[in-house]
């Protein structure tokens, strides 16, 4: 009997973690389902532009190969990177300022961890929408390169790094009007600068070292190798990995005080 009682509460604690974090994502995937072709034209316009400016409107070469070569990495990492981190930073500074959505969870059996889990995930899938856009964009044109599954798996973690940053981010807005500064503060930035549009290698000295741990660079780098049949390595996910600790125990410590305010 007490076996069964055992089971049935193990059963039960299941239910309720897979419920959390679903109720979240199911959230997600209505707001995902309503607003699908403005979400999907935002999630293509700026890379595709960025592709025939840079890619097809400048014709050079990079490392020795066409530059497009270099280019379609960089722009599928930037896409997952804008995705996840705009999908989080906007709804979460709204639904923490105006709709209260934070002060709603509190009081509701959904546990803060779940919550916060739920988002971070739902952002990273909408990263990787917006990344995979991109590919199947690319692939009728002829560069030899590859994305596999590990490709796959870098992109949902980048996205889930970018998640993470925006949802801590979200945290130091005081208005609506917050969330695109901290776009042009970060996003904009790496978007150039880090390991996209030309290697940081051509930076001076100094510079390129602070800008080549940045998560986009490291990324862009991972997805890069994967693409030219080099191995990813593992540093680039031990650097990851510390970005998502140090942004998700920030993102707790802020959510967990404001529960004990």
């Amino acid at each position: 009997m007490w076996s069964a009682q055992a089971g049935s509460s193990e059963k039960h604690a299941v239910e309720r973690f897979r419920m959390g974090i679903i109720t979240v994502l199911w959230e997600k995937w209505v707001e995902f389902r309503r607003d699908f072709y403005k979400i999907t034209v935002a999630a293509l316009i700026p890379p595709v532009m960025y592709l025939i400016i840079f890619g097809m409107g400048i014709q050079t070469t990079s490392h020795g190969e066409p530059y497009l070569h270099f280019l379609i990495p960089g722009i599928v990492t930037m896409a997952t990177m804008t995705g996840s981190f705009g999908s989080i930073i906007q709804n979460m500074s709204v639904q923490r300022l105006y709709e209260k959505a934070l002060d709603q969870v509190m009081v509701s059996p959904t546990p803060l961890w779940q919550f916060i889990l739920g988002q971070i995930i739902g952002g990273s899938l909408r990263g990787m929408y917006a990344g995979g856009l991109i590919l199947l964009l690319t692939m009728p044109i002829n560069t030899g390169l590859i994305f596999n599954a590990l490709s796959l798996f870098v992109m949902f973690f980048n996205g889930v790094v970018f998640s993470t940053i925006a949802l801590t981010l979200s945290f130091f807005a005081k208005s609506y009007s917050d969330a695109p500064r901290f776009n042009s503060y970060i996003i904009v930035p790496m978007s150039f600068l880090c390991n996209t549009f030309f290697s940081t290698e051509q930076m001076p000295s100094g510079f390129r070292e602070v800008v080549s741990i940045l998560p986009l660079s490291v990324s862009c780098r991972m997805i890069r190798n994967i693409a030219n049949g080099v191995s990813a390595g593992y540093m680039g996910f031990m650097v990851l990995s510390c970005y998502l600790l140090v942004f998700g125990l920030m993102s707790v410590f802020f959510i967990y005080k404001k529960q004990n305010i």
